[in-house]
Formats: structure tokens, C-alpha cells, sequence
């Protein structure tokens, strides 16, 4: 017959490796940047029409329905990127929209700077699937409410 005893073994507290932490931390960090640089560079001068938003697009006969919308689309893309439910969404969103600036860059700018939106696409879409988790969890809250 075996005795078993009962031990006192200390509580252990699992925490996520250093190095899984410190990416959610760069990301996070590439989020907030992102959200800073779509609502203060991008978005700023298209919705108080700055004239250097307001001139390329009316060159682009847009005018300037098509920069508040434009201006508007990414406004709502940074929040978003700031919002746990709305983090992979709104990457997303922007990713599309970069989609559509490259566009643009190479048909009416000459691809003059074709290269940014695309640059940008990578963290954005990095963001998209690394914060893929929250799409469930909107997904929940948009049928809640339906």
C-alpha cells in the first residue's frame, strides 16, 4: 500500500514568455503609430482642406466630397486601430484603402509615391492577422445587436 501525502506546493503564476510579451508590445507600439500617422498626417489635411489635399484632389476631379469621405474612412481607420473589437477590422479597412491610394499614386500621380501606401499595407496587415481573435468576438456584438 502506497501512502500519499499531500504537498504544500507553492502557487506558480504563468506568464507569457518575455519575448511573446515584447512582440504584443512592438505591435501595440506599430499601432498606435499608425493610428497617430492615418489620424494627424493623413486624415488631418484632407478634413480641414489643407490646399495640398484639396488641390490633388480636385487634379484628380474628386473634389472635395472625395477628400472628406477619403479623410473620414481613414479618421475612423485610426480609432479603430485603438479599439480592442476593432483592431483586425480596421486594418483591414485601411489595408483596402491603401489598395486604392497605390492606385491612385500610379494612375493620376505618375507613381510619384506608389511605394508608401504599400509600405504602410505591411504592419497594417500584420495587425490584421495577428489581432484576427477580436473578428469573433465583433462578430458577437454586431449579431447582439441585430
Amino acid at each position: 500500500m502506497t501512502e500519499t501525502t499531500a504537498s504544500a506546493a507553492p502557487a506558480v503564476h504563468v506568464t507569457a514568455p518575455a519575448g511573446r510579451r515584447g512582440a504584443r508590445i512592438a505591435l501595440r507600439t506599430v499601432q498606435v503609430v499608425l493610428a497617430l500617422f492615418f489620424a494627424v498626417a493623413s486624415a488631418g489635411p484632407k478634413l480641414v482642406a489643407h490646399p495640398s489635399a484639396a488641390d490633388s484632389f480636385a487634379d484628380m476631379g474628386w473634389g472635395s466630397l472625395g477628400m472628406y469621405a477619403v479623410g473620414v474612412l481613414e479618421l475612423a481607420g485610426a480609432i479603430g486601430l485603438l479599439v480592442p473589437v476593432l483592431q483586425s477590422a480596421a486594418a483591414t479597412g485601411l489595408s483596402a484603402l491603401m489598395v486604392g491610394a497605390f492606385v491612385v499614386q500610379l494612375t493620376y500621380f505618375d507613381g510619384a509615391n506608389a511605394a508608401t501606401p504599400l509600405i504602410l499595407m505591411v504592419p497594417l496587415l500584420l495587425i490584421a492577422w495577428n489581432r484576427r481573435a477580436h473578428n469573433a468576438d465583433l462578430l458577437r456584438l454586431v449579431r447582439r445587436r441585430a
